[in-house]
Order: C-alpha cells, then structure tokens, then sequence
C-alpha cells in the first residue's frame, strides 16, 4: 500500500478565512451598487434570429440597426458565422418585426429570419423571482439533506460554502456587468451541485477517519481526509475545466455565460470545499461524539 504524506491544509484556514471575507464584501458590494445586468430574459425586450447565406457582418448589421434609431441593440453571432442574433431591451411586441423588417432589406435575399420572439416585462420579472426562489430552495433542501445524512455541524459548514460560491459568482457577474440569464442562472445551479458533490466527498471521509482514528484530533484528521480525497477533487475539476475551456471558446455565444460561470464557480469551490467547509467543522468544534447517533428511552407499556 502506497503511504501518502498527509498535507496540512488546516494550518492555512485562516488566511483563506481572509480571503473568503474579502471576496463575500466585494461580491455583496458590488451586487448593492451595481447590482446584476440582466438579460432579456429577465428584463423583456426583442429577440430576432437570422440566417445569412454568408458569413455575416456584424460591422454592417449595427450600422443598420444605428441608422434606425436602434443604438443600444446587442449584435452577436449564434453558434455558426452565418447566423444572428439581435436582443433589444424594449416593451414593445412589434419591435422584433419591425427590426427584422429592416435589416432583411438591407441585407436583400441572403438574409432569413428564423425567429423573432418578444419577452414581456411582467414574464421577465416572473423569470426573476421564481429563478431567485429556486436557488433559496435548493440551498433549504441541502441543508436538511446534508443535516440528516451527517450531522447539524456538517450542514452548516456545508451551507456557507455553498453560499460563498454563489455569492462569488454572482458578484463575479455583477463586477465585470456581464450579462445576466436563464442559462447563467442554470449555471450557478450546477455550481451549487457540484461544489456539494466535492464537500460530501470530504465529509464522508471526515466521518469515516473520525470513528478509525479515535487518537488523533480533528484537525488532523480533516487534513488526512482531505488528502486521501485530494487526487479525486483534482481529476474531477480538471477534467470539468477542460471540457469547460472548449465550451466557452467553441460553444459559440449563446453558451458563453453559461461555460463561464461555471468555469468560476468550479474554480471557487474547489477551494471553498477545503478550506471554508473543512475550516468550520473546526471552528464549530466538532467532535466524535456529535457522530453517535441520539438514542431514544425505550418506554415500557407493560400494565
């Protein structure tokens, strides 16, 4: 059997500590000043989709759109080079035809429109609050789940972490003002999942080593846990991020917020599930006999 050196990750806790309470401020900051710049799907506006029989020009589609009083119109490619999309905030239902009307005669028989869609401002809203309160959901749902599959102490450190991910995320988002949409949204969620999956990984191993290795402290060993999990954490993000890289430079535009945030996200939790999650089972003192299970007094129903 191979003998791993165990890494003291431990004895580093507190200058990350400091650097999760920088990265929640700014990230809080920023979402109270600059707050989240909302796509389409959140806000309302048009939506129009066209197919050029050549590689578009982008240059020349928003010397139309200027040219009709369309300024603040975002011009993006759509997966292929032949294919647009243009994405104007406006209460307007007409205005995606009426921007289709005018970039097809510009552009003359090469051009095809293959969707316009309006997005109105109370659906946006509605996209909003419901996007919000699924991701206050699905961190309730696994503060209770991780809270009855280990113990109390085990959620709550497993909850700040997850919370430091989003936040940062989020403020990640905010800061750069990076548009924010129902895939990005999607994203965070599956960072929330993922950055869960690595903090289990940790906590089964914690609680195994608790019951195995009843000499030695707490400290010692979350840091013989978190090394025995190392290699696996470090293939499973690796990978991901590999996948992720070739998303965000070949998934085409559509799927570039989506890739990036989880990108950072991934990147964010790999730290925070050993460092912050790991770091409070210390700070919350945790011990061995948090593990043995609560037994209940037998009543005796004899007469």
């Amino acid at each position: 059997m191979i003998n791993i050196k165990t890494i003291n990750f431990m004895r580093l806790r507190k200058p990350f500590y400091v650097l999760a309470l920088i990265v929640m401020i700014g990230s809080i900051a920023s979402l109270a000043v600059k707050q989240l710049n909302f796509g389409l799907d959140f806000t309302g506006g048009a939506l129009v989709e066209l197919n050029y029989s050549e590689p578009a020009d982008l240059d020349a589609v928003r010397a139309t759109l200027r040219a009709g009083g369309w300024d603040d119109a975002i011009v993006q490619n759509f997966g292929a080079s032949t294919d647009v999309i243009i994405r104007l905030s406006s209460d307007d239902p007409e205005l995606g035809s009426e921007i289709a009307r005018v970039v097809t005669q510009q552009g003359g028989a090469d051009v095809v429109v293959k969707r316009v869609e309006f997005i109105g401002p109370q659906v946006g809203e509605e996209l909003r609050d419901q996007g919000g309160l699924g991701m206050l959901l699905a961190i309730a749902g696994i503060l209770v789940y991780v809270g009855l599959r280990f113990q109390l102490k085990f959620a709550v450190a497993a909850v700040a972490a997850l919370l430091h991910d989003v936040i940062f995320v989020l403020g990640f988002f905010s800061l750069l003002g990076l548009t924010f949409d129902l895939t990005v949204l999607a994203a965070v969620l599956a960072v929330i999942g993922y950055s869960l999956n690595d903090t289990i990984v940790v906590f089964d191993r914690v609680r195994e080593n608790l019951r195995l290795m009843r000499n030695s402290d707490v400290e010692h060993v979350i840091n013989v846990s978190t090394t025995q999990t190392l290699a696996r954490t470090l293939a499973t993000s690796i990978s991901t991020l590999l996948v992720l890289v070739s998303l965000y430079w070949f998934g085409g535009e559509s799927m570039r917020g989506f890739a990036l945030a989880l990108i950072v996200g991934i990147g964010v939790g790999t730290y925070s599930s050993i460092y912050v999650s790991n770091g409070l089972l210390i700070n919350l003192r945790l011990t061995r006999e948090d593990l043995i299970p609560t037994q209940l007094e037998e009543v005796d129903d004899r007469p």
